[in-house]
């Protein structure tokens, strides 16, 4: 046995022996099957960003998603990672700065939508490098809101304007959903009761390329086995294979 497997060995063991204290602070967990070390992370609730949501609310906390994202990708021993959304949107910078982190990852990324992924879970479920959503679940994609006071001036909606553009533009690129249709998709008023949007469900967001595939837990963990595979097969810089010698 060769010393980098003893060495991934003894991470998969402390990292599984650890799992009860990333569930709690941060809903993800660690796994090890099949020679590969995934990282499963969760997206639930409402995406909290600069303010503190209510004590009764699910929440995901972007100060703390965004840091175990660099852990993630800078980690020798972790393989890929399996991103499960139950969201029903939030915080747009917050959730937006999140898809950007995982859009721009190495590793292999594999999203899993489950329920809802609503509002800005919507270029949370694209950012990954596959795709997926289970048959019953469903996706809203609406414009901007806006809450709170707000100075009704021009240069408010010129900002929020520019906040929609770059949402769209995210999903446009990380998706094979046309732009046009994701425009029409927004402003179509017969679907939500006093409100703008379109509700997809799975095989809808599939139809129009916004996800991959319908698919659920097998298919997603499969997928990412595939990417795990197909990227140790790469060489890396200089020429070395990235296959590892069997025990």
């Amino acid at each position: 046995m060769t010393e980098k497997t003893d060495t991934k060995k003894a991470a998969e063991k402390a990292a599984l022996t650890e799992n009860g204290d990333r569930v709690l602070e941060n809903g993800s967990v660690i796994t090890a099957a099949g020679g590969d070390l995934i990282h499963c992370l969760t997206i639930i609730g409402q995406i909290e960003g600069h303010y503190l949501l209510g004590d009764g609310q699910k929440a995901t906390k972007y100060e703390h998603i965004i840091p175990l994202l660099v852990s993630i990708e800078e980690s020798e021993e972790i393989d890929g990672m399996l991103m499960v959304l139950n969201t029903m949107g939030g915080d747009v910078e917050a959730g937006l700065a999140i898809a950007e982190m995982v859009a721009s990852m190495t590793k292999p990324t594999v999203s899993l939508v489950l329920g809802g992924g609503h509002s800005i879970g919507v270029p949370l479920a694209v950012s990954a490098r596959r795709s997926f959503i289970v048959p019953s679940a469903t996706m809203t994609i609406h414009p901007v809101r806006i809450s709170g006071t707000v100075v009704g001036v021009p240069q408010t909606y010129y900002y929020f304007d520019r906040m929609q553009e770059r949402i769209i533009d995210f999903i446009c690129r990380h998706s094979d959903a046309g732009e046009d249709k994701i425009r029409e998709l927004l402003m179509r008023t017969d679907q939500i009761a006093t409100d703008v949007g379109s509700i997809l469900d799975g095989a809808e967001a599939v139809s129009i390329g916004l996800i991959d595939e319908v698919g659920g837990l097998r298919e997603a963990l499969a997928a990412l086995r595939e990417e795990i595979a197909e990227r140790r097969r790469k060489p890396k810089p200089g020429g070395e294979m990235m296959l590892e010698l069997p025990e």
